[in-house]
């Protein structure tokens, strides 16, 4: 073995602070055990988006590996509980649907639970789907628990569940907790980034006031600047804004009001959408909007008609496009959060971006000698969670019955990827859906977003009329009344966050 190989990098350089870089500096603290040097080189001059404010189950790993208290968590970042996110207005006006986390009813027998409810359903002979989902259930009565453990063949246990929190109190905490474990915040300005001709690789970067950063491996959490990864190392920017044509969002917090609802709700309006993510201390809300087809004053007027109570800061426009780079590590630089590609959080998936993002780069950490082939494998499985994520959010555009503005029409109308398509013609026949390898969206989520926009099977899987039809309908009924009873029986989520962890008043 060439000594070389394996010899270990001395010095990590995170470039940028917010929700990305503090997310980095913390796990790498965690991880490295001060055995390699982090730090991380951020200004107060400059702002981050913040908006990325609601999650997905998978944050709850993330915060296990930092040890992070949950009580103390939701305490800090002024936090809320969620269960699944609320489509209103998407497959046509007026409808609405729950995309609940978790699992959907009891298995049965070889095939998915829900192919048993689809059968009936086609009928006309079943509640409907959400019923049989604990969060659906719990989300739509405002209630809350963590799933007990110790309750033997209950739904109580199926209760999946993320997080509304405050973004940059969140970059707080994390940093506060970074900084103890030895990462060196170096306050300042980048002016230079400087780069080794030969070989390709940042080796310093420059602050304006002359201080000089060297490095053996550069993180790039600059945001949509993407100074280090593009800027410098020109890795490239595929485009999306065909399937995904929303280019901008007005951002406005406002008070809080009852009922305190576990869940987000995404708004569809005449051409884009606007979510509404609750805290303990006031309500995020936002406007993602194309504006090819609505201006940004109609936009803001939009926004500030729909909220549920008093504006608490004058509205910000945010300006982006939808992609990902076409190499989100170049050379020695990895690109993490915005600066690696951008997809609206429609679906709660930014934070998880950057958790995913982190921990293909602990399994891929390099030595001095950094790999082709790992970087091209990290690469590589980069493409192909942005890439499914994207499908996951165009078919929320894609189908739809919506003839009331150019907009929607053109979304429905238009070529979708081919790997979308082919789960859409999957779906359309017997109902299958197919995940592929450790793409994020299970089989659930799917159908509960197929269906709630309007795409019905024309069947269903015919292993399920191999039970007896009464047995399956005496089957689902008991289902339904179990979780019901379960649903019922939880506490109201602003009653358990006043119990367990209530934010102290300001």
């Amino acid at each position: 073995m060439n000594p070389n190989t394996q010899a270990p990098l001395q010095r990590v350089v995170i470039a940028g602070g917010g929700t990305a870089g503090w997310m980095t500096a913390a796990a790498l603290s965690k991880v490295l055990r001060g055995r390699i040097a982090v730090t991380l080189v951020e200004s107060e001059e400059i702002g981050t988006v913040g908006v990325g404010e609601a999650t997905i189950p998978m944050i709850q790993l993330f915060n296990r590996v930092l040890e992070i208290d949950e009580d103390e968590f939701i305490r800090e970042t002024r936090g809320s509980f969620k269960l699944g996110i609320e489509f209103v207005n998407w497959g046509r006006l007026g409808a609405r649907y729950m995309h609940a986390f978790g699992r959907f009813g009891q298995d049965l027998w070889t095939v998915p639970f829900y192919q048993y409810w689809l059968k009936q359903h086609l009928a006309g002979d079943a509640p409907p789907l959400g019923d049989f989902a604990i969060t659906h259930r719990a989300a739509y009565r405002n209630r809350f628990m963590r799933p007990p453990g110790d309750v033997q063949n209950s739904p109580l246990n199926d209760i999946a569940y993320a997080y509304h929190f405050d973004a940059g109190l969140y970059a707080a905490y994390l940093r506060r907790q970074a900084e103890a474990r030895g990462v060196v915040r170096e306050e300042g300005r980048i002016a230079e980034v400087a780069v080794d001709p030969g070989r390709g690789h940042v080796t310093a970067l420059t602050l304006t006031d002359g201080r000089r950063i060297e490095g053996d491996l550069f993180i790039d959490c600059t945001g949509f600047r993407a100074l280090l990864i593009e800027q410098t190392l020109k890795a490239g920017w595929e485009d999306w804004t065909h399937w995904l044509p929303c280019d901008r969002a007005i951002a406005v917090p406002c008070s809080s009001a009852s009922p305190f609802t576990p869940y987000t709700r995404s708004t569809a309006h005449r051409a884009g959408w606007q979510w509404r993510i609750p805290l303990q201390h006031r309500t995020g809300n936002g406007h993602v909007f194309c504006s090819a087809h609505v201006s940004e004053d109609e936009a803001t007027a939009v926004l500030l008609a729909n909220l549920d109570g008093e504006a608490l800061a004058e509205p910000r426009t945010l300006r982006f496009a939808t992609g990902m780079r076409r190499h989100c590590w170049q050379g020695n630089v990895v690109a993490i959060g915005l600066s690696s590609g951008f997809l609206e959080p429609l679906e709660s998936t930014s934070i998880h971006l950057i958790q995913t993002a982190i921990a293909r780069l602990i399994d891929f950490f390099p030595a001095q000698r950094f790999s082709a082939v790992d970087i091209d494998e990290y690469n590589r499985l980069s493409r192909f969670e942005y890439e499914r994520i994207r499908d996951f959010i165009i078919l929320h555009y894609h189908l739809n019955e919506r003839t009331d503005s150019p907009f929607w029409t053109a979304c429905r109308e238009m070529a979708v990827p081919e790997t979308l398509q082919a789960k859409l013609m999957l779906f359309r026949t017997h109902g299958r859906i197919l995940r592929e390898n450790n793409e994020l969206f299970s089989e659930v989520a799917w159908l509960q977003v197929m269906l709630g926009q309007g795409l019905v099977p024309e069947g269903y899987h015919p292993l399920v009329d191999s039970l007896d039809g009464a047995e399956v309908a005496r089957y689902l009924q008991e289902v339904h009344a179990l979780i019901g009873r379960c649903a019922e029986a939880m506490p109201d989520h602003a009653q358990f966050i006043g119990q367990h962890c209530r934010a102290p008043a300001n």
